[in-house]
């Protein structure tokens, strides 16, 4: 969720789903589901918030529960800190030097970094940071984990629906805790992005 709360509940829960839908998970005042993904039991997880932190803790520390239940705390957030992405990820991918993380931030900045720069904690904590966020960058409003051999484009969407499109080898990879570079330029001067994915 936005307010970094994870939880894990069996497919087969949600094997008779009805027309009204099911309850999925129990939602906390003015905190929101955004993410759901499928998990081999195995993984690990990434989350990464708005202000730079990332954290990578095993799927395992995450019991599986019931479908009403508000879920455990994935990351400890700092004060005005919401999530922005949650990613499940193999570590033997990661072990092998296959996978990135794609950071994007509001001011049009970003850059990928090896995976292997973020090593397994144990879930709950307050994680490591995964970009240096100033008054330059923004903060972050996406992240994506790739392969670092991806051949995809990506497509970066502003708040006024300006859009760019750039091969995602073109974005250089860099350490965890540097800026990025800027990836977009914007016509309005006061324009954010807001969006991003592969192609």
């Amino acid at each position: 969720t936005t307010k970094g709360l994870i939880k894990k509940v069996e497919k087969e829960a949600f094997s008779n789903v009805r027309r009204s839908g099911l309850i999925a998970i129990g939602l906390k005042e003015d905190d929101y589901l955004e993410w759901v993904k499928p998990s081999s039991g195995n993984d690990d997880i990434m989350v990464i918030t708005k202000k730079g932190q990332a954290i990578r803790f095993k799927e395992k520390d995450v019991r599986a529960m019931g479908r009403t239940a508000a879920g455990v705390r994935a990351i400890r957030l700092k004060k005005d800190d919401k999530v922005v992405a949650m990613r499940v990820v193999s570590p033997k991918l990661v072990t092998k030097n296959f996978l990135e993380l794609f950071v994007i931030t509001e001011n049009g900045y970003g850059k990928r970094t090896n995976l292997r720069a973020y090593k397994v904690q144990g879930r709950g904590g307050s994680g490591i940071k995964t970009a240096s966020i100033t008054v330059k960058t923004g903060k972050i409003v996406g992240a994506h984990v790739s392969n670092i051999e991806d051949e995809r484009d990506i497509i970066i969407i502003s708040q006024n629906g300006q859009v760019i499109r750039s091969p995602f080898k073109g974005v250089p990879s860099l350490g965890r805790a540097t800026q990025g570079v800027r990836l977009m330029r914007f016509k309005d001067p006061k324009d954010k992005a807001t969006s991003v994915t592969f192609i």
